[in-house]
C-alpha cells in the first residue's frame, strides 16, 4: 500500500484529516463552475462560494488566474455580486464578503441592493442573456443554511461529548466512569458493580452535586 492509498484508507476509517490535499482543488472547482456558463451550476454559485470560502486554500486571486478570458472574469464578478445579494437577503455575513463589499464601487453596491430587492419580491435576476429564478436561488441557499446549521449542531454535540469524557476522566477511573454511565442510563449492574458504585462512585457523585462546591470551583476558574 503506497502513501496515497494509506491516506485514503485512513480517511475512509473516519479520519478525514488524512484525506490527500489534492482530493479537492477548491479554487479550480470554483473557476470551472464560472467557465461552465451552465445556468444550473451558476444558480448554486452563492452556496458554492459560501462553502469554498471555509477552506483555508480559497483565494479569489488564484481563481482569477485560472480565468484567462476577460468574459469569464466578468462573469465571476457578476456571480459574486449575485452571492452578496442573496447573503444580504438572509442577513448573513462572511469574512471575505465584508472585505469585498468595502472595495466595491458605488454602482456595484447599488446593483447588489437592486438584486436583493428583486429576490425579496421573487423577481428574476438577469444580465445579458442570463436569467436566474429567484425561487431556485433561495431554495438552494436555504438548504445550505439548514445543512450548515445541522453541521454546527453535530459539531457542538461532538465537542460536548469529548468535553464530558475529559471531565469524567479527571474525576473517575475508567471503571468508575463506566459505572457512572450505567447508573445514569438505568442499565443493569451486577451485585459486585452495585457494591463498588455505592462504595466509591456515589461518594464522588454526591460531592460533584454539591451546589456550593460547584460555585466555589467556578469562582476559582474565574480568578
Amino acid at each position: 500500500m503506497d502513501n496515497r492509498e494509506l491516506m485514503k484508507s485512513l480517511s475512509r476509517l473516519g479520519l478525514p484529516m488524512f484525506e490527500p490535499d489534492e482530493a479537492l482543488e477548491v479554487n479550480e472547482t470554483v473557476a470551472e463552475v464560472v467557465k461552465s456558463c451552465d445556468g444550473r451550476l451558476w444558480e448554486l454559485f452563492p452556496v458554492l462560494l459560501a462553502r469554498a470560502s471555509e477552506d483555508y486554500r480559497f483565494s479569489f486571486e488564484k481563481i482569477r488566474k485560472l480565468l484567462p478570458e476577460e468574459r469569464d472574469r466578468l462573469n465571476m464578478d457578476r456571480l459574486r455580486l449575485l452571492a452578496l445579494s442573496l447573503y444580504a437577503l438572509y442577513h448573513l455575513e462572511f469574512r471575505w464578503a465584508a472585505n469585498y463589499w468595502k472595495e466595491l464601487p458605488p454602482e456595484e453596491k447599488e446593483q447588489v441592493k437592486a438584486w436583493r430587492k428583486a429576490l425579496a419580491s421573487n423577481e428574476p435576476v438577469a444580465w445579458e442573456e442570463t436569467e436566474f429564478s429567484p425561487e431556485r436561488l433561495k431554495k438552494n441557499f436555504e438548504l445550505y443554511v439548514e445543512q450548515n446549521a445541522e453541521r454546527t449542531r453535530r459539531r457542538k454535540e461532538r465537542y460536548d461529548e469529548f468535553s464530558l469524557a475529559f471531565a469524567l476522566s479527571q474525576v473517575f477511573s475508567p471503571k468508575q466512569s463506566d459505572l457512572f454511565r450505567k447508573k445514569l442510563g438505568g442499565l443493569p449492574m451486577t451485585k459486585t458493580e452495585q457494591e463498588y458504585y455505592s462504595r466509591s462512585v456515589k461518594k464522588k457523585v454526591l460531592a460533584l452535586a454539591n451546589a456550593e462546591l460547584h460555585c466555589l470551583a467556578r469562582k476559582l476558574l474565574e480568578q
